[in-house]
């Protein structure tokens, strides 16, 4: 992590990943890049489904392969590239037979490692190969919940799940949640951890960084009016003077509440519940 001198009140406690000792290309790879509108929490109406998002600097998309498609060909990281999408590092990968890609980078490995995708590849830090042939108590990312249907689970930077037990055809997977969960055998997953660990011990100092990022500013229920909170109004300073703390839309949210649907389709794949509340 990298510090700065308290040359102004916002620079005391701001805190960086040191960027400069990591990455090795500063410009993205042009056949993999297209431009992109963010939907700044808009649905396809313009209406506003998720608060607190908006503005933030322009990017320009990184098509990552999630799918990992290439069996059984060799691949070699060919760069380390910041990608402002995500929070994970990426890596420009050279397939040996000359195709270029997009995957997301793990813990462990630089610039000239290899990996490889196949059935039969070695438990190695990058390797992807199905459940059924991961032993229990590995780390991996980049977990499939359909076959064939791209990486979904522990994508973000320093994530990782632990296959705890396989049995009767799925493995159990405990999630970076806490959460242990039933993923059919069938389902690829990547050996390691993903990287850019650090990127959680980040103080972005002031306000602006926020925006810059698209992050809105987020008021508390209890300073708003009654009209906009179920939280807000009273005399003074109140108490929210009800059981359940919930959000603007009445549903229950933050310390610990249960919020998730009692008849989820996926209920039957979750075989111990998360732990919620304070940590």
């Amino acid at each position: 992590m990298k510090s700065y001198k308290p040359t102004s009140p916002s620079r005391r406690q701001m805190s960086n990943i040191s960027y400069r000792d990591v990455i090795t290309a500063t410009t993205p790879h042009k056949a993999l890049t297209k431009g992109f509108k963010r939907s700044v929490g808009r649905n396809n109406q313009g209406v506003i489904t998720t608060r607190h998002k908006g503005s933030g600097h322009k990017r320009v998309f990184r098509d990552i392969d999630f799918k990992y498609t290439k069996l059984d060909i060799p691949a070699t990281i060919s760069t380390i590239e910041y990608d402002p999408n995500r929070s994970a590092f990426i890596s420009l990968v050279t397939y040996k037979d000359g195709e270029k890609k997009y995957s997301i980078l793990p813990k462990s490995l630089n610039v000239g490692d290899t990996f490889i995708v196949s059935e039969k590849a070695e438990i190695k830090a990058g390797n992807r190969l199905p459940l059924k042939n991961i032993p229990v108590g590995t780390f991996v990312y980049g977990v499939e919940v359909k076959p064939k249907g791209g990486a979904s689970i522990a994508r973000s930077a320093g994530n990782y799940a632990e296959v705890v037990a396989h049995d009767e055809g799925y493995a159990q997977i405990k999630m970076p949640s806490s959460e242990v969960r039933k993923v059919k055998d069938e389902c690829w997953a990547s050996v390691g951890e993903v990287s850019n660990d650090e990127n959680r011990l980040q103080n972005y100092g002031k306000a602006g960084r926020s925006r810059w990022k698209g992050i809105r500013p987020t008021v508390r229920g209890t300073a708003q009016n009654p009209v906009d909170h179920p939280h807000g109004g009273g005399e003074g300073r109140q108490g929210r003077g009800r059981r359940r703390a919930i959000s603007v839309y009445g549903k229950p949210t933050g310390k610990g509440q249960k919020s998730r649907h009692p008849k989820k389709y996926s209920n039957k794949f979750i075989v111990k519940r998360r732990k919620v509340g304070k940590k």
